[in-house]
């Protein structure tokens, strides 16, 4: 587990796939490491892992992402959150397809050129520190996503944490920048992102979202063996 690293992508040259892909660990962390996670997933089809870090376990006010990471690593739990969170539907719908996503700045640096990911048939969840980024800025990350066809070829959207002192909410954001012109099902939760209420969420594994159901998303497989 790891975090930190805003340049994180200038590392994906110097990665040796095929060693990973033969001696696969779990590769879980936050923020700037979802660069690494996504692209290890993507170039070894190997699940790696949204999540807390030893870091944040250790300076943690509460035990919610010690739990968390002990429910999905040791446990094999395919729960995502905890029974009584509060899971919104921001657009009404059923979806299946593999996770993939993490901290949106530097998501939507993985959409073209040639470390890109693959979005086609997947559920996108995204999340975004605050006091780093603008509402404006959200809406530029979303929109450079929109335009090369992100939002055309997922099945579902999962959006995270986002604070910020305007208090514009990043589901508004997302759906200004949208319009009506996408049909998959948006939910929204509180429990991944900038925040201790850190779920493990495994990139690479099929989920599902219900928006009927009161939790809103489950996995459908098992990512741990």
């Amino acid at each position: 587990m790891r975090s930190g690293g805003n340049n994180s992508n200038t590392v994906f040259e110097y990665l040796d796939y095929e060693l990973i892909k033969q001696n696969p660990k779990i590769i879980c962390g936050y923020s700037d490491i979802t660069s690494i996670t996504n692209i290890i997933t993507a170039k070894t089809g190997l699940v790696t892992f949204s999540g807390t870090n030893f870091k944040t376990i250790a300076t943690d006010e509460t035990d919610y992402s010690y739990k968390e990471a002990l429910k999905r690593f040791v446990e094999g739990s395919l729960e995502i959150g905890k029974e009584n969170e509060e899971y919104i539907t921001i657009k009404k719908g059923q979806a299946q397809g593999e996770l993939v996503g993490g901290n949106l700045s530097l998501i939507h640096n993985l959409v073209s050129g040639k470390y890109k990911i693959e979005f086609k048939n997947k559920i996108l969840f995204l999340e975004e520190l605050g006091y780093e980024t603008s509402p404006a800025g959200i809406s530029n990350y979303l929109a450079y996503m929109k335009q090369n066809g992100v939002f055309e070829q997922i099945q579902g959207l999962w959006l995270g944490n986002y604070e910020h002192e305007s208090k514009i909410s990043l589901e508004k954001i997302v759906l200004d920048t949208l319009g009506n012109t996408h049909s998959f099902p948006i939910i929204k939760s509180n429990n991944f992102g900038h925040i201790e209420t850190k779920t493990v969420i495994p990139i690479g594994t099929k989920a599902k979202i219900d928006t009927n159901q009161r939790i809103k998303i489950e996995l459908v497989e098992k990512c741990i063996n």
